[in-house]
């Protein structure tokens, strides 16, 4: 009998426990699901650009504290090793910040704004993603582009013959593989300014929502290292 009463107690104690345990995970799993929803970043999430050898290498550069904010103006242009992305719907800065030996500095691409053309308010910086959307490769040319599509000039036809113009004179509509448009949003993901608790010197891409064009510039940064103005070259 006692053996019997031992045995229905342990499994009671394993039951609770086996409950708590999946209670905890479940938990977990759901914070992890909401951290996901609200756009958290995973550390790692961008690497950054290799910084330039000094502030000096780049347009402009300004003390913020103990340490050198640097940038330059790219434009519409996305600067990669492997080739110039382009998007019509960003301009894009890349920014440099320099401190003493084994300085450390807190970064995030909310402490930059930029303004433009003399305007009161401030472009705040946006985030990586936004940018995917409006990514371009100037050179990107499509798997299909020596086909026959491309050999008809305009749709002209002859006495009735040829092909037509499936887009009305309108340019090609180009579409892009999946592949091809994720490994445009890996690199651009790669050299955006790295976040949180970084050594310095460190370096990235800053994106500012502009569709137009830059007469004037200046990049605004308010951090924890403190403020800086720099004024750009369009």
């Amino acid at each position: 009998m006692q053996f019997h009463i031992h045995s229905r107690t342990n499994i009671v104690i394993a039951s609770v426990f086996a409950a708590i345990f999946c209670w905890c995970a479940a938990g977990q799993e759901t914070q992890s699901n909401a951290a996901q929803s609200n756009g958290a970043r995973a550390p790692e999430a961008s690497k950054g650009l290799p910084p330039r050898a000094t502030p000096a290498d780049y347009q402009a550069h300004a003390q913020a504290g103990k340490v050198t904010i640097a940038a330059e103006f790219a434009g519409h242009s996305i600067p990669d090793p492997q080739s110039a992305l382009s998007t019509e719907d960003y301009v894009v800065v890349e920014v440099g910040l320099f401190g003493p030996p084994d300085a450390r500095l807190r970064l995030s691409y909310t402490d930059f704004s930029l303004r433009l053309n003399g305007k009161k308010t401030p472009l705040p910086a946006q985030g990586y993603e936004l940018v995917f959307k409006s990514l371009k490769d100037p050179e990107y040319v499509p798997p299909d582009a020596a086909g026959p599509a491309a050999k008809s000039k305009g749709g002209l036809t002859t006495g009735g013959q040829g092909q037509s113009d499936p887009n009305g004179g309108l340019p090609p509509i180009v579409h892009i593989p999946i592949a091809v448009s994720r490994g445009w949003e890996q690199r651009v993901q790669k050299a955006s300014l790295p976040e949180g608790d970084r050594p310095l010197p460190a370096a990235g891409l800053i994106f500012f929502e502009h569709h137009g064009k830059s007469n004037s510039l200046e990049l605004i940064y308010s951090g924890p290292a403190g403020k800086a103005t720099l004024t750009l070259q369009p």
